[in-house]
């Protein structure tokens, strides 16, 4: 019985392997390629291909949610998935994969933003084209958009750091709320701030100003973490976040001129579709350039031996706050968008569940690495979608995965990968 176990699980790694080398062996320009062959199929085709299967239309969510929710549609759900989705993605991806590795080996020849901007492009169109079809799939992508930075900001903090923070929630609230005051009251007719200061069509412009002014004020607010937690070692850090998350939580029910406990709503709608998605390119590039700059390997330095990053001349205290107060710069922005995304906050958003959520974002996709935070923010933001049929259950099942996480990959599913813009686009050896 031990050996045939022993052969399953060689097998088992057999396979994993083979499709490990297959993928590999594809380019990335080949999979989107794939993505938007399939998104195209499910824009022209997708609703009367639907309902020639038993449902009502196309699926919103891959067909996922239809399985949890009408069990007996789950065979005409599961057809839809492989025929609109997954066979599509394979097929292009395969077949174009030959001469996709010829065009990227082209495109080296020029700059590397080129090759970049392509890429992004074409992801774009797919993400434009997929929620498109819905407003349900809109909102979905927006806040999935907005999960990825503030995952990533928080991970600056609990992976490259090896901190452990609790006080996302009040950096978002602290941006959430200031970008919102700075828009509305200058932009909107409300009945907190009164007629509008300036004319509406001037806000679009105005609200990249917003984000960052809601960023600096997060960021002035991690001072009062940062300077007391960094004064001495260990759990402090931990204890002195949680703590500042509920004086933020506490202190904007307590102030009227933003609306209390009922929230401050009539937020112009300009966190929109491009702008969220240039907003978190822009986060990853910057953060990734962070992470790989010479503070960045301080960081890290600090994270495996403080003492002897401070014997090797880094000035530990100092590169500890500064990256404290860049994650919470970034928070806030996320809490900007989300404020305007959403186009009303409310304090009891920003608590113990919004803290649960990220956290399990970051932990889930893997410290100490950007792949890790796109990854985790993308599966838990998409899973709770997908499991909101469940109901109750689903924070049952999430939090078991969670822990099977921990057990079998104790830092992440993808952690410690250096994201390499390069490595993405250039092309594939073929074995």
């Amino acid at each position: 019985m031990e050996a045939t176990g022993e052969g399953v699980a060689a097998e088992g790694k057999l396979k994993f392997s083979r499709v490990r080398e297959f993928v590999a062996q594809i380019p990335l320009l080949s999979w989107l390629l794939g993505a938007l062959v399939a998104v195209a199929l499910e824009y022209f085709i997708g609703t009367p291909f639907a309902r020639s299967l038993g449902l009502r239309k196309a699926p919103m969510l891959f067909g996922f949610v239809i399985m949890l929710k009408k069990p007996m549609l789950f065979h005409s759900a599961a057809i839809y998935f492989v025929l609109i989705y997954l066979l599509p993605i394979l097929v292009v991806a395969r077949v174009s994969a030959a001469s996709i590795n010829r065009l990227a080996g082209k495109l080296l020849d020029y700059p590397l933003m080129i090759s970049t901007i392509i890429h992004l492009g074409l992801l774009y169109v797919i993400l434009h084209w997929w929620s498109d079809m819905s407003l349900y799939r809109a909102d979905v992508l927006r806040f999935t958009m907005i999960a990825v930075l503030v995952t990533l900001s928080l991970n600056l903090i609990n992976g490259y750091m090896g901190e452990f923070s609790c006080s996302h929630p009040g950096f978002m609230a602290l941006g959430a709320y200031a970008s919102s005051v700075f828009t509305v009251g200058l932009f909107a007719d409300d009945r907190l701030f009164g007629a509008a200061l300036l004319p509406h069509w001037l806000g679009p412009f105005f609200f990249p100003i917003a984000l960052i002014f809601g960023g600096l004020v997060a960021a002035v607010g991690a001072l009062a973490v940062a300077i007391p937690s960094f004064r001495t070692r260990g759990d402090y850090l931990a204890i002195i976040s949680l703590a500042f998350m509920f004086i933020v939580k506490s202190l904007i029910e307590n102030l009227e001129f933003v609306g209390g406990p009922r929230g401050l709503g009539d937020q112009p709608g300009w966190a929109n579709r491009p702008v969220v998605f240039a907003a978190v390119v822009l986060g990853i590039w910057i953060i990734n350039n962070f992470v790989r700059s010479t503070l960045g390997k301080a960081l890290n330095a600090v994270r495996d031996n403080e003492m002897a990053a401070d014997a090797m001349t880094v000035n530990t205290r100092q590169t500890k706050i500064t990256a404290f107060l860049f994650a919470a710069f970034w928070a806030g922005v996320a809490g900007g968008l989300y404020a305007h995304a959403l186009r009303y906050v409310n304090p009891g958003t920003f608590g113990i569940q919004k803290l649960a959520e990220v956290l399990a974002m970051v932990y889930f996709g893997g410290l100490n690495s950007v792949y890790g935070s796109i990854v985790g923010a993308c599966s838990i933001s998409l899973l709770g979608e997908m499991l909101r049929p469940l109901e109750l259950f689903k924070w049952i099942i999430i939090p078991l995965l969670l822990i099977l996480v921990m057990i079998f990959r104790p830092t992440g599913l993808i952690a410690f990968k250096e994201f390499d813009v390069r490595k993405l686009v250039q092309p594939k050896k073929r074995g």
